[in-house]
């Protein structure tokens, strides 16, 4: 049965649908900490039923906007090197894979660990979207790291190959695809959520205030001022979804974050799986007790 959602801004009743049907999308392009790709379509199943241009403004691994697939979409970041890899996809999908195949055949054709490093030398004295492109998915457990002072990107050599060129270009061929329809721009996210109109969907997946500091310190990030920027988005109808820390330990501690009353209509908790994170940080350690359960929270009612 449909449900009626209230604006704050004009008082003007808004007809949404139960929860759409998303079907899973298991291809990721990039590995990157806090990748949705598993569970994308969980999340995209409480995006309401229609919504005009789908705003992703830490689009990361861009695991949700590839899995709903929208007619029109915009995909930002801050980050100069991700954005890079984004915007080559759009524009260039050929030279992407000409990137990925590049690295490999060093990395294949010398002594692994060591031409791991000199790929990841080469990134921190210049960060580029071309190495980054080949780290993140042959470190270790995909887990891309920066050194809070500088930027500096730590993490060491995996221990599995990455997969073969041919592999990455079929990637490339279906993200190609299902991105179609964005646009990538670097711009912060503030600006990105200020530039929604209403009747926009925007998808907010911020670093994670209790346990990415190494992934993203070298990037300054406030989330009492993301809640100040989504408050002006609900204000003006649009409608945003809010992926952010949600139980640790198999449920057993719920993160505490200063989350303003009435601020969002409806809290779900989904389930992650085993975090990667504490993959690395445990050094390969079992992992039965460190399920990870997101918390998403929306402005809107289904």
């Amino acid at each position: 049965m449909d449900r009626l959602m209230t604006s704050r801004a004009e008082g003007q009743q808004l007809l949404f649908s139960n929860a759409r049907v998303v079907d899973p999308f298991k291809m990721g392009l990039l590995k990157w900490i806090g990748n949705k790709q598993r569970f994308a379509h969980k999340i995209a199943s409480f995006f309401p039923a229609h919504f005009n241009t789908y705003l992703e403004p830490f689009v990361g691994s861009g695991a949700v906007l590839a899995t709903l697939a929208p007619e029109r979409a915009i995909g930002s970041d801050s980050f100069k090197p991700l954005i890079e890899i984004w915007q080559t996809l759009s524009r260039n999908p050929e030279l992407l894979k000409l990137w990925y195949a590049d690295r490999w055949l060093l990395f294949k054709d010398g002594e692994k660990v060591a031409q791991y490093e000199k790929i990841k030398a080469a990134y921190n004295a210049k960060p580029n979207g071309a190495d980054l492109l080949f780290l993140c998915r042959s470190c270790y457990g995909g887990v891309v790291r920066f050194r809070q002072a500088d930027g500096y990107m730590s993490t060491p050599c995996g221990i599995h190959d990455p997969i073969h060129p041919k592999s990455f270009a079929k990637r490339v061929d279906e993200w190609t695809k299902r991105t179609a329809g964005a646009q990538f721009l670097r711009i912060e996210y503030e600006e990105a959520m200020e530039n929604a109109k209403r009747g926009d969907l925007i998808y907010c997946d911020p670093p994670y205030s209790n346990s990415q500091a190494i992934l993203y310190g070298a990037q300054a990030f406030d989330l009492n001022d993301l809640f100040r920027v989504i408050d002006r988005c609900k204000s003006r109808g649009v409608f945003v979804a809010l992926s952010i820390d949600g139980t640790k330990k198999s449920g057993k501690h719920k993160v505490d974050l200063p989350i303003p009353p009435g601020l969002f209509e409806k809290e779900v908790f989904i389930d992650c799986g085993r975090s990667m994170l504490r993959r690395f940080q445990m050094d390969g350690q079992t992992l039965e007790e460190e399920h990870v359960t997101d918390r998403l929270l929306l402005t809107y009612r289904i």
